[in-house]
């Protein structure tokens, strides 16, 4: 496995879709019980939502990140907040679009001493209407595109399309899917997180998830699992495992869009999919060491640092272990 493959010379655009959001962060001691208050120690507003964090991980690793999807009215406040932290991250934000007497999403964080995150967000509904810029438009210059499930309802259509035009569609699966969801199809890389997993199936096993929705999707399956790695189906569709990085977590926020925007990254330079795993599993590990949700996101050497420094784990796979 090459651990230290170079970034191409013209570093590939990766077409991130979602909807941006507006963070506001506390740390606090404790997460308050209801109908209780906690002080925090610490307080910080930044921009997030899935598809911003990992576009800042794309670009943060050497590629190019171009973001598209629903925010709110323009005279808000907040959008001149995010265009700004946007441009000054490298992001191409000019296939956003703006919805008029709608308000961007906005979520209160609490981060305890361990670094989970305990998460309240708004989201209008009304933004789920928006219409998306041409497909010639989004999919020109584009080597992949990365989405979650929560924008099925307007983003299935062009990611059917760039599938028609052998682009790679990694699909960020944070909540559960419908068996019958056209994401199954529309997309090359499905990458859960355990617990939709498990409710997607209706299978208490990760691994025995994994083989009953392989059964639906030609797609490349995956599972996260925090700490305890990543469970996926080999082409044989064989179970097997890469191991997370032993790391001191003080923030989780971002881990997960940060590991979806390094594999999406590492897909469109065309690593094997192991190289891709590792190397999105050390840098969801780097950002987990530092406050700041996605905005700590590593750069493309530390990550080839870490790596380096555990070129003995097995590879970075090795048969998974699942109940049958």
């Amino acid at each position: 496995m090459n651990f230290h493959a170079a970034a191409p010379k013209i570093p590939p655009r990766i077409l991130c879709i979602g909807i941006p959001v507006r963070d506001l962060t506390f740390r606090v001691s404790g997460v308050p019980g209801r109908g209780s208050k906690e002080n925090a120690t610490h307080f910080e507003e930044i921009c997030g939502g899935n598809a911003l964090n990992a576009a800042i991980a794309i670009v943060r690793l050497g590629g190019r990140a171009s973001i598209c999807g629903p925010i709110g009215d323009a005279r808000e406040t907040s959008s001149k907040y995010m265009f700004e932290k946007l441009a000054h991250e490298g992001i191409e934000a000019k296939h956003i679009v703006h919805m008029p007497g709608l308000l961007t999403p906005i979520s209160t964080i609490m981060i305890d001493p361990t670094g989970e995150r305990t998460i309240v967000t708004f989201r209008d509904p009304e933004l789920w209407k928006v219409r998306l810029p041409r497909p010639e438009i989004l999919l020109h210059d584009c080597a992949a595109v990365l989405t979650e499930s929560r924008c099925a309802e307007f983003c299935t259509d062009l990611c059917a399309e760039a599938r028609k035009r052998d682009i790679p569609v990694i699909v960020d699966v944070d909540r559960a899917m419908s068996l019958r969801e056209g994401l199954l199809t529309a997309s090359s890389h499905l990458v859960f997180s355990s617990e939709p997993l498990q409710e997607t199936a209706d299978v208490t096993d990760d691994g025995q998830a994994l083989k009953k929705i392989a059964r639906l999707t030609p797609s490349f399956l995956a599972g996260t699992r925090g700490p305890r790695g990543t469970i996926w189906l080999n082409e044989q569709g064989e179970l097997e495992e890469t191991p997370a990085f032993p790391v001191h977590t003080v923030d989780t926020l971002g881990a997960g869009d940060v590991f979806h925007g390094a594999f999406a990254l590492a897909i469109a330079e065309k690593r094997e999919l192991r190289d891709a795993l590792q190397f999105a599993s050390a840098a969801a590990a780097l950002k987990c060491t530092r406050f700041g949700g996605a905005f700590a996101a590593p750069q493309r050497t530390e990550v080839e640092e870490l790596l380096g420094q555990d070129q003995n784990r097995d590879n970075g796979a090795r048969p998974a272990e699942s109940s049958q």
